[in-house]
């Protein structure tokens, strides 16, 4: 049986585009936002090989990220909170999420050949979560569940 925790947590991820993405490297802590798709648990974003957070994760796959909105009352608070590994996709994999982000954002698809020529050099990676808390202030200050991670499926 799917606990009620999960189901929220997997409606919240589908519901939402950017999550903030805190990694660590040789030149300290660092956070980015990136835009997200997720298939289950499994997040899959892109980033230019350049980017602090890119190299931070070639240097060590482990990061944390946070899933949530800008809220003004503390009791509204709703997110997820997350850590895990990223891995840098290639072939059918890398395929396989360009054509899922190609589902959540349609602009991807019609883009125009500036955007599709800079998407083509930038790297794909999918964040698999080892740990994964589903924030819900409504239910009490610091209120979070941990969801239950299964393994990633595709």
């Amino acid at each position: 049986m799917i606990s009620n925790v999960r189901l929220l947590a997997l409606d919240y991820l589908r519901e939402h585009q950017v999550m903030t993405l805190a990694t660590a490297g040789t030149a300290g802590p660092w956070a980015a936002a990136v835009f997200y798709v997720n298939k289950e648990f499994s997040l899959y974003f892109l980033s230019a090989g350049r980017t602090r957070h890119a190299q931070d994760i070639s240097e060590t796959q482990q990061v944390a990220a946070a899933i949530h909105e800008d809220y003004k009352d503390w009791p509204a608070i709703k997110g997820i909170q997350l850590e895990g590994l990223v891995e840098q996709l290639h072939g059918d994999e890398q395929a396989y999420a360009i054509s899922l982000y190609g589902e959540k954002y349609p602009f991807i698809k019609g883009a125009v050949p500036q955007l599709r020529m800079s998407l083509a050099k930038v790297n794909w990676y999918r964040l698999v979560p080892k740990r994964l808390y589903f924030i819900d202030n409504s239910k009490g200050l610091g209120h979070r569940d941990q969801v239950e991670m299964e393994p990633p499926h595709g």
